[in-house]
């Protein structure tokens, strides 16, 4: 239902087509359902989500276009995870396929040994061993190192992003429980949108 209303100021009227009383029909909504949301999360973080901060996310998600940007910003995070999960599993192939070509090698290298030469030539391949573990262990902590650092951009760019929308609580930051914090406002955001379009709001 529009409502239209005529002011009369000055001679001229002024005429608002009801757009603003939807948009405050819409607020009192979203901030009332970010209230009951917000019930099934930890009580120390109830206490921190005050009215204000619940009724400036309300404002912000009014458009519907931080919902498009948090979408956005989930489908990025999911295609970095599956790429850096598929990067790990190569590595961890590449090393089984290393292992398997050494421990064949050894055993032949063993099969046509003279038996005067067998303790020098297991000396050696314990040492090729050795050395191929050290290698295996450095190649992985190298690539959990590029996993994590990777991980950490793209929290940051998803926090810069998000401020830079007006989304309350969002802002560049390592502190753990300001990250909990937002990663709490996030799952608001995304189980209200679950919801509004669940009911065709959206």
């Amino acid at each position: 239902m529009c409502y239209c209303f005529v002011v009369q100021m000055e001679g001229y009227p002024i005429v608002t087509d009801g757009d603003s009383i939807k948009q405050q029909e819409r607020h009192y909504y979203l901030l009332s359902e970010l209230q009951t949301l917000v019930k099934d999360l930890p009580s120390s973080f109830q206490q921190r989500l005050s009215y204000n901060t619940l009724g400036d996310l309300a404002l912000a998600l009014i458009d519907g276009t931080v919902y498009e940007i948090v979408q956005g910003l989930l489908d990025i995070q999911h295609l970095t995870e599956k790429n850096l999960y598929n990067q790990r599993q190569k590595l961890h192939c590449e090393h089984q396929a290393l292992k398997q070509d050494l421990t064949r090698r050894h055993k032949e290298a063993l099969l046509s040994c003279k038996s005067h030469n067998l303790a020098l030539l297991k000396s050696n391949q314990q040492a090729e061993q050795e050395a191929l573990e050290v290698r295996v262990r450095e190649e992985q902590r190298m690539m959990d190192k590029k996993i994590v650092v990777e991980i950490d951009q793209k929290v940051t760019d998803q926090q810069n992003t998000l401020e830079k929308a007006g989304v309350p609580g969002f802002y560049i930051t390592t502190n753990p429980q300001e990250l909990t914090m937002q990663m709490n406002l996030l799952e608001l955001i995304l189980k209200l949108q679950q919801k509004e379009s669940q009911y065709g709001l959206l």
